[in-house]
């Protein structure tokens, strides 16, 4: 860092410094008796060249005085003084801007990063230049941010982003002096850049805790999430990032479901990968918060708020809840009817967005998961043998050469039907091939074979297609396979938005639904295996 000619020079006036700081220290004891005079006025050139000429004067200090020195220090706070008095009237402001005072004050919103000679190690008047330029900075941002002259705001947006962005005890000021509201209210200019910069500084001011509910509180979330459309890369990343900030505030994630946060994050198309980070970030915060006094209110609007945001709760909590959790949302409050209730709707968005949200219940359920393969039988001993099957000297002559007395005439469409079948009688264990898995399924639910039962559905499970779903589902009713019943439940909410515009497929949901619903009672019902365990 460079420092003003005079600090490099080895050799020191000291007398001379100890008269200028003494002079510095009797002005400092006046402006804590008030004795500063008022701002002078910049109403016609010879009051605009007096003022401009004053403000320039006291950047000139603050350009010359960026060191450990308690004589400059003493002096930049003086400075840093004068500009927050003068930053009080909205008629110089701009004079202020115009005499390059910004810079000048950003500059001293840290603190000299090294002594110089001289110095001694001491750290005079520490935090109270860098306070004082904050508090002038604050002034002047408020001010320009409410005026109406865009160039004028987009300088104010971008001067609190970087303002906002030294440390938390300045964002904690922006707040103070009001600037969230007009930055809420530059989200929603029509000017691209304005937009962006006021973002920024949103998104900046979103990471320190003290100002994550006030955002949320003075409308900032319905703007912030509304630039998540913006095909401006930078725009939208800026209010991702915000939102970011505000999902870490448990007290705005009820909030973010009202105004339907969850599903704008979950359904945007964002243009960057830091964006499509951000946003998943954002979606993982919100979930860790929703446990203990907030889902306890999220249980309260599920039971007495309007429809819409009973719904919204509805579907958050399906994607974002606790496994753990998902009794008492949906069995003890309700949240499964409303979520059937948007299935049933006749609105295509509502029936996919109740899909997307069953399904994904579903999923986190530990007690649901697709069709597996039939469990070994629990009393492999009642099957007479693998020996017995085509054994010549046992067999009564046939083909298939199993005992006479064991030979059981089905009539089944194909021999190797007949021979499976057989086999699994006598062993407990077959392959179940696709061609075969529907005839067998009629011979298994004919002679209750259950466990030859849940082979075949699981066979006939890994063919459900788009094109073939209804029928399995029909299949599976005919011969009360459960098991396939409820993967074909599964598969169509899974591919709802692809099945829902084929021919009959909103009827057959419709018929569905009294089965999709005890299906989902009878595994929400079931005890956690978690639970179980302790």
């Amino acid at each position: 860092m460079e420092f003003p000619k005079r600090h490099q020079d080895k050799v020191v006036n000291i007398p001379e410094r100890k008269g200028k700081k003494q002079r510095l220290e009797r002005g400092f004891d006046g402006d804590r008796d008030n004795s500063v005079s008022p701002p002078p006025t910049c109403s016609g050139d010879d009051g605009h060249r007096t003022l401009l000429g004053e403000v320039r004067s006291q950047v000139d200090v603050l350009s010359s005085t960026f060191s450990w020195l308690e004589v400059d220090r003493a002096a930049a706070k003086h400075a840093t003084h004068v500009l927050a008095q003068l930053a009080k009237n909205e008629e110089v402001v701009n004079v202020i801007v115009e005499g390059d005072a910004v810079p000048a004050l950003v500059k001293h919103l840290q603190a000299p990063q090294q002594l110089i000679e001289g110095e001694e190690g001491s750290k005079p008047y520490e935090h109270e230049v860098e306070k004082g330029s904050a508090f002038a900075l604050g002034l002047l941002a408020v001010k320009v941010s409410g005026s109406c002259c865009s160039e004028s705001q987009r300088e104010a947006a971008l001067l609190l982003g970087q303002f906002a962005a030294t440390d938390s005890d300045c964002k904690v000021h922006i707040v103070q002096r009001g600037a969230v509201r007009p930055l809420i209210e530059m989200l929603q200019s029509q000017d691209v850049q304005l937009r962006e910069m006021s973002a920024f500084a949103l998104g900046r001011l979103a990471q320190d805790s003290h100002n994550q509910a006030g955002i949320a509180h003075n409308g900032g979330l319905e703007p912030l999430l509304k630039l998540l459309d913006s095909k401006n890369g930078s725009l939208q990343h800026n209010a991702a990032f915000a939102l970011y900030g505000l999902a870490d505030n448990e007290d705005n994630v009820a909030d973010f479901i009202k105004v339907g946060g969850i599903q704008k994050l979950q359904d945007g198309e964002f243009i960057v990968q830091a964006t499509k980070d951000c946003v998943a970030k954002t979606l993982k915060r919100l979930e860790e918060n929703i446990h203990g006094r907030v889902l306890n209110h999220l249980l309260y609007l599920l039971r007495v708020a309007e429809k819409g945001v009973q719904r919204r709760v509805a579907l958050t909590l399906a994607h974002l809840c606790s496994p753990e959790d998902q009794r008492i949302i949906f069995i003890d409050n309700n949240g499964l009817e409303l979520l059937l209730g948007l299935l049933g709707s006749t609105s295509p968005k509502q029936q996919l967005d109740g899909s997307v949200a069953l399904y994904k219940l579903a999923n986190k359920a530990l007690t649901l998961s697709p069709v597996d393969a039939a469990p070994p039988s629990p009393t492999p001993q009642v099957y007479l043998g693998e020996q017995y099957v085509n054994n010549a000297t046992l067999s009564d002559g046939k083909d298939f050469m199993p005992i006479g007395f064991a030979y059981l005439r089905l009539q089944m469409h194909f021999e190797q039907c007949l021979m499976v079948v057989i086999g699994f009688i006598y062993t407990g264990s077959v392959d179940v091939t696709l061609d075969i898995a529907q005839d067998l399924l009629r011979a298994a639910d004919q002679y209750l074979l259950e466990g030859l039962k849940r082979l075949c559905e699981y066979t006939i499970a890994q063919d459900i297609s788009l094109e073939n779903v209804s029928s399995m589902y029909e299949l599976s009713e005919a011969f009360h396979a459960m098991s396939l019943r409820h993967t074909c439940i599964l598969f169509m909410l899974e591919q709802f938005d692809k099945l829902n515009a084929r021919p009959g497929f909103s009827h057959l949901i419709q018929r569905l639904i009294p089965e999709i619903r005890n299906y989902f009672v009878t595994a929400l019902m079931k005890p956690n295996p978690h639970d179980l365990r302790l």
